[in-house]
């Protein structure tokens, strides 16, 4: 089907492997840096190059990723595909930018910019699809043929795998989990709505608990603000986890208060897709159970007939920070 990847390293008609048995280069294109990397069939990453990304500027976004595609084909010429994991909402001809987020692309045709410089098949796709795939097919959730990934950093992101296969949607905007509504009429999003998830429950939304902390009660707040250089202007996600990770009763409140939202929204999430397995990745995973452990007392509390279904485990994820580039190049290989 056009709009969904199967979770195998077989052609559609079920032949031997041909391209799909070369080696693939993925690339993950972000606000800060771009990664590119040579990937083996089995996911094992063989090279990788990253570079600063100059985000302000869509030519030169193109030209870092055509240096880097270059530079590993030059050392690795077996590579026949190109698959790019890109912010923002991709459309469903997996080539063009629909709607850009954090980076000046929106309705660029970039898998078309760069297959024409490079003469080789590029494909484009969401970077947290990269992401959750990667951890399908080699991470966390290797195995499990219904999925839900979750990456939490500046914003939310996620991928869901349905039935062994990336789910899309009709027209390539699917699994854009962070923009759930879960308070109605709440914090102003970048999206245009109001009281989407990741505005309570991504790294940016622990900040902002702080800040509202050292605001009303900067006495309880006096660590977060420590961290922070003395100036609860300054105060980001960053620092309230250092304090959490030291016990701070204040951190460890902002956490409680955005691992009940996130909670809440995976809840709401399973109640339609009921998959085997969520996987938590992204920036904010590193905080590991300081995260994790109420997360999934937030999400067993919400969960719909939860003293009558089988659990659903949330863990973290295993492919580290090469997954996006991982998930890109597997994709790309499979067409």
């Amino acid at each position: 089907m056009a709009d969904q990847t199967e979770a195998s390293t077989r052609t559609d008609s079920g032949t031997a492997q041909d391209s799909r048995g070369a080696l693939s280069i993925g690339v993950d294109v972000g606000g800060t840096k771009i990664a590119g990397g040579v990937v083996a069939v089995d996911g094992e990453v063989l090279a990788t190059i990253r570079r600063d990304s100059p985000a302000k500027e869509r030519q030169a976004i193109i030209d870092t990723i055509v240096e880097v595609v270059r530079e590993l084909k030059n050392d690795f010429p077996a590579c026949a595909t190109v698959g790019i994991g890109a912010a923002g909402f991709i459309a469903e001809d997996r080539n063009t930018i629909a709607h850009g987020t954090n980076l000046d692309w929106t309705g660029l045709r970039l898998g078309d910019a760069i297959s024409e410089r490079l003469g080789m098949p590029v494909v484009v796709e969401n970077d947290a699809n990269a992401f959750g795939w990667a951890e399908v097919r080699f991470g966390a959730a290797q195995g499990k043929r219904n999925a839900l990934v979750v990456a939490i950093g500046t914003g939310v992101g996620g991928a869901v795998v349905v039935d062994g296969r990336l789910l899309r949607g009709a027209r390539g905007f699917a699994a854009e989990i962070g923009h759930i509504n879960v308070v109605p009429d709440g914090r102003p999003c970048g999206c245009g709505l109001n009281g989407c998830l990741e505005r309570y429950a991504a790294g940016t939304a622990l900040g902002v608990n702080g800040w509202e902390q050292a605001r009303f009660r900067p006495a309880y707040a006096a660590r977060i603000i420590e961290l922070s250089g003395g100036d609860a202007n300054n105060i980001s996600g960053k620092a309230v986890t250092a304090a959490a990770r030291e016990g701070d009763p204040c951190a460890l409140e902002c956490y409680a208060q955005l691992t009940h939202w996130l909670g809440v929204g995976l809840a709401d999430l399973c109640a339609v897709l009921d998959p085997e397995i969520i996987v938590i990745a992204g920036g904010l995973a590193e905080a590991g159970d300081i995260l994790l452990e109420p997360t999934r007392k937030a999400f067993e509390a919400s969960l719909t007939a939860g003293a009558n279904r089988p659990p659903i485990p949330l863990v973290l994820a295993a492919g580290g920070q090469e997954a996006g580039l991982v998930g890109a190049a597997d994709l790309a290989r499979q067409g």
